[in-house]
């Protein structure tokens, strides 16, 4: 009688020697001697110390088996540093590099080998990465978030040969920070890294200072239109506004090596504006300018110190990329402005300053009709307006925001913020489908800018995607260490859906620790209370939720999760119906 099938989850590395047969065929008693010498000083040591096994060698390759994918992967980032390292001291024509796949799946166990669809999959990420770098699997990443301290890009959904269903990928390279890093050095990321910091106002006008916030924002969003670049989001770089800060402790506290730093001057119709492009590991200035223009100069000015920031990098732009790279949506200086200052308002989400915000952006779209930016300004104050209700008849107010939107999207489908007030518009209206292709494409023209990434992972949860929303909440939370509380509060949403409660629990009280009024997280706390079985905390935390929004009630609730699940948006309501939430 034949033994049954034995299954197990593990956590599978599968490891390669990039061109072994052009370097055996180049030398091949050297490329032996040194793969040997690599095997037996450093790479089977460093698989012992991390509890792991060689299942079996197949010519230059390894696999392996780890009982934990952290070690798993702490493992294949050291193995990784180490043939790097010791790279530093040969010719590189005949470097040894590897490529390593690392995947976390149900395999076949027969005596010491394992087979099955989990050691295919860590094989393919194996070959499709590039050399120096570690590519791992969604579900090998779902595991080590916020555990590993590593740079890790998200290259999406992948199809591979013999593998049923897409693989998310994620990949970390190793060369390009080792050629620089110090132990003291700021943790880098895998890409060129900047932060660009707000603009000193040096003018006496305080009216300036959306001005000067202004520039920094447009080159952020220039920049992050870059796929080769890893670009902090304005959230974050704010943080330090009007502060004296050590450049070096900001680049460590933002996991970045590059800073730009600026300050800006004006008098009547004159600009005097400073930029320096500064690399953190030792303080070097990489570029420095001044530009003493009119006013009516200013676009072309952040253009062009946009474009020596990617030349000071040395980045290499696709062609798609350098087709909109400098994509200018008005001309109108007033114009561009108003919008600015409108967005600083209603990103506040009080109500006098909605309406204020409301009117700047109505006054854009009165001196620049074709500023698709301006009409998205305005349409997103009609959205929030109706989401949490400030001046009542939500369906009015989603319409509206529907109507300008959609002009927006007509005179620029590009823009990050035309694209991301779509797809909340889409969510409000029931379009799930239609919101989830669209930031699709958002995050392919900018793969760069967290807050595109932060509206696919809504579009996602909107429409059901929750794990792999969860992805792109973290990678967005990556390109926005400073991330907002809108952004903390979709992650926490996206957990309940998966039943993951004690996380989202987490990260609710973290939520109202910065934000105690932030309604949301008390309602999703009254929902987790009640279903741990805390029935007393789910009705003091109801009563917190009454006294932040006496109105409101059950019915409000699919509006306030826009949730496209008819079972998690019922068992939701179920929950906070036991809870207290009044009908």
């Amino acid at each position: 009688m034949s033994e049954p099938t034995q299954r197990r989850l593990a956590a599978i590395v599968s490891v390669d020697v990039v061109g072994y047969s052009r370097l055996m065929g180049a030398d091949e008693a050297g490329t032996l001697a040194t793969y040997r010498t690599h095997r037996s000083d450093l790479i089977d040591p460093l698989i012992e110390t991390h509890n792991g096994r060689i299942v079996k060698t197949m010519g230059d390759g390894l696999l392996l088996e780890f009982p934990s994918v952290v070690a798993a992967v702490e493992c294949a980032i050291a193995i990784q540093n180490g043939i790097i390292s010791r790279n530093t001291e040969v010719a590189k024509d005949i470097a040894i590099r590897l490529r390593i796949g690392v995947h976390l799946g149900d395999v076949v166990v027969e005596k010491d080998d394992i087979f099955g669809d989990g050691v295919n999959v860590a094989a393919r990420l194996e070959a499709f990465g590039e050399a120096d770098c570690v590519t791992i699997s969604g579900t090998a990443y779902e595991n080590i978030a916020g555990r590993i301290d590593a740079g890790f890009i998200d290259l999406g959904d992948q199809t591979f040969k013999n593998i049923a269903r897409p693989v998310r990928v994620w990949q970390l390279s190793l060369a390009e920070a080792a050629d620089t890093v110090t132990p003291d050095d700021p943790v880098l990321a895998d890409k060129p890294s900047i932060a660009v910091l707000p603009f000193d106002n040096m003018s006496s006008d305080a009216e300036q200072e959306y001005f000067a916030d202004g520039i920094a924002e447009d080159i952020i969003t220039e920049l992050s239109k870059i796929s080769r670049m890893r670009v902090i989001a304005r959230n974050s770089t704010f943080a330090y506004k009007g502060k004296a800060v050590d450049l070096r402790q900001v680049a460590s506290e933002l996991g970045v090596r590059y800073i730009l730093e600026g300050s800006i001057r004006s008098g009547g119709n004159r600009l005097r504006i400073t930029a320096q492009l500064i690399d953190a590991t030792d303080a070097s200035h990489l570029w420095a300018e001044r530009f003493d223009r009119t006013i009516d100069d200013i676009f072309d000015i952040q253009d062009e110190i946009t474009k020596e920031i990617v030349t000071a990098l040395r980045v290499k732009l696709t062609d798609g990329e350098q087709a909109h790279f400098l994509a200018r949506g008005t001309n109108d200086i007033q114009a561009w402005q108003y919008c600015v200052h409108a967005t600083e308002l209603f990103l506040r989400f009080t109500s006098s300053e909605f309406l204020e915000a409301r009117s700047l952006a109505e006054k854009a779209v009165e001196r620049d009709p074709n500023y698709a930016y301006a009409w998205a300004t305005l349409g997103f104050t009609y959205w929030w307006d109706g989401r949490l209700g400030y001046t009542g008849d939500t369906v009015a107010k989603f319409a509206r925001a529907r109507e300008y939107a959609e002009r927006a999207m007509a005179l620029d489908d590009t823009v990050s913020m035309v694209i991301g007030l779509n797809v909340m518009v889409a969510a409000s209206q029931d379009r799930f489908s239609e919101g989830i292709d669209l930031a699709r494409r958002g995050f392919s023209l900018h793969p760069g800018n967290a807050d595109i990434r932060a509206f696919l992972a809504f579009a996602l949860v909107h429409g059901g995607g929750f794990e792999e929303a969860v992805d792109h909440f973290r990678a967005a939370m990556a390109l926005n260490p400073f991330y907002p509380n809108w952004c903390r509060n979709g992650l926490a949403r996206s957990l309940i859906a998966l039943d993951k409660l004690d996380e989202a629990l987490a990260i609710s009280d973290e939520i109202l620790s910065l934000e105690p009024s932030f309604v949301q997280a008390w309602v999703q706390k009254a929902y987790i209370f009640n279903r741990i079985g805390r029935s007393d905390d789910a009705g003091q935390a109801i009563k917190e939720v009454m006294r932040l929004a006496p109105n409101l009630r059950l019915e409000h609730i699919p509006g306030f999760f826009l949730l496209n699940d008819t079972v998690i948006l019922n068992r939701l309501l179920d929950g906070l119906r036991e809870a207290g939430l009044p009908e």
